[in-house]
């Protein structure tokens, strides 16, 4: 028994002298939790913005649309067209767009006449057009939803039957797309950050191990050192982004509807950003170790907070505040903007102006305090 004790201890002392064995089975796990709730103790109160485009005009259309501003996780913003809805979905100002047709009160009223006399319709009289984003998947599914629902409590009040009033449910876009290629920009960017964040660890492998000291005392100037690390890296996000637009093509009709030029420039630059980034986490780490732990508990926020898994309705103020200082989320947003005509979270000018910022400013801090020895 005391062989047994001692034995145990020595265990336990080594568990606990295993800094990243302590971190992923106990620290990991209570980072995933917090993060993870946050996020979604957000979901209580979220509120989306509703283009509200009546076409009708009508005392019926009114009524409508009063019994849709009585929900209260719905803000609805008067639109002049259907085409004006749509700009300001893309432009990020409205989750999604409703429109009343044209002739819904006559049509309505027609119906609920004929429905008292007659036996009920194979299906609805009149049918609004709802227009979500399948690029915010998540955010559209309940949008469709409430609607439905709302809906649903206006034909039992009509007549006490579901068949008068319908939602037709429209994508912003009219391309046809693969529901597929609405998640492979957000994928693109989360690999993209990977390869230039996780870029820190062999960084300060090599400086532990006193290769960074030795390749610096040679005749080879340190700007062509690191240029040939950075390049490789490049090359690297290239071929990620090949590799995983070539899938998405081959397997799932992905395509791309904006400019594939453009597009290039953007997995340059995400790539150069966050390889910027890695370069400022080797910087301030001394250990592989420590660097493993740094980019690990990094991409957690980055992927989560970012917007490109989860929406921002559901987060909590302040997380969102967060999501919107982070570079992941420009990216992700420029990428969806080029590749699907999503909607945006902020003009595609300001994504790539953000994410030159943090390059130039990561550069200025790693050119500062990164160490060769």
């Amino acid at each position: 028994m005391r062989t047994l004790l001692r034995l145990t201890v020595a265990n336990a002392r080594s568990f606990v002298r295993d800094r990243a064995g302590m971190f992923w089975t106990l620290l990991f796990p209570v980072v995933f939790v917090l993060l993870f709730g946050l996020i979604f103790s957000g979901a209580q109160n979220p509120r989306y913005q509703i283009g509200w485009v009546d076409l009708d005009g009508s005392a019926a259309s009114a009524g409508l649309r009063q019994a849709f501003a009585r929900v209260t996780v719905l803000d609805l913003t008067t639109e002049t067209t259907e085409a004006a809805g749509r700009d300001a979905m893309r432009s990020g100002k409205l989750s999604a767009v409703l429109v009343v047709p044209e002739g819904y009160g006559a049509a309505l009223a027609a119906a609920s006449a004929a429905a008292s006399t007659t036996a009920a319709p194979a299906g609805p009289a009149v049918s609004l057009t709802l227009y979500t984003d399948p690029s915010q998947q998540q955010t559209s599914v309940t949008i469709q939803q409430i609607i439905g629902q709302v809906v649903g409590v206006a034909n039992q009040a009509l007549t006490r039957t579901p068949t008068l009033l319908g939602v037709q449910s429209k994508p912003l876009n009219t391309e046809n797309i693969s529901s597929t290629a609405y998640i492979v920009p957000s994928i693109l960017a989360m690999a993209l950050m990977q390869l230039g964040l996780f870029g820190a660890i062999p960084l300060v492998e090599q400086r532990e191990k006193l290769i960074l000291k030795r390749l610096g005392a040679t005749p080879l100037a340190r700007w062509t050192l690191v240029g040939s690390n950075v390049l490789v890296r490049l090359v690297i996000g290239l071929v990620q982004a090949v590799v995983i637009l070539g899938i998405g093509l081959l397997l799932f009709n992905v395509q791309i509807l904006g400019s594939l030029v453009l597009m290039t420039l953007l997995v340059l630059l995400g790539a150069s950003t966050f390889i910027a980034l890695g370069y400022v986490v080797a910087s301030f780490v001394r250990t592989e170790e420590a660097a493993s732990q740094t980019t690990s508990i990094l991409q957690f926020p980055l992927m989560f907070l970012s917007g490109i898994f989860f929406p921002f309705d559901i987060m909590p103020n302040f997380m969102r505040a967060v999501g919107a200082a982070m570079p992941l989320t420009y990216l992700g947003d420029a990428m969806r903007q080029v590749m699907v005509n999503g909607s945006a979270f902020a003009p595609l000018p300001v994504d790539i102006a953000v994410l030159a910022g943090w390059l130039v400013a990561c550069l200025a801090i790693s050119a500062r305090f990164f160490r060769w020895q």
